[in-house]
């Protein structure tokens, strides 16, 4: 009386297509933030990083990936001369270059 018929489910189809773009819209979601806030600002950093250091010309002041402040001496396509002393020139690999210093910025040292 108070039981009622259980019945089997058919066998279904194959899942309709407003399901599959249920279960993929999250990931696409998380795809599209992930690209905005993350890779979108990363690759123009890096775009706007490889400019300046392309624009290096002798004179500037630049900061070395291990920290050396050096004063450009010369440059060609691969390397840049740095004087990091009077008298004292090192060869820098350009891309190791992390930052090019406004001279009208910098602060002097105290001497």
């Amino acid at each position: 009386m108070f039981i009622s018929t259980a019945f089997a489910q058919t066998a279904g189809g194959p899942a309709s297509g407003s399901g599959i773009l249920v279960q993929m819209a999250p990931l696409v979601l998380i795809f599209v933030v992930f690209y905005f806030l993350l890779i979108r600002p990363q690759q123009k950093r890096m775009k706007a990083h490889k400019a300046k250091i392309d624009a290096v010309k002798k004179g500037d002041q630049v900061i070395t990936g291990g920290g050396l402040l050096g004063k450009v001496m010369r440059v060609d396509e691969i390397y840049a001369e740095l004087e990091i002393a009077p008298g004292m020139k090192v060869k820098a690999v350009k891309s190791t270059l992390t930052d090019v210093i406004d001279p009208t910025t910098a602060k002097p040292a105290n001497d």
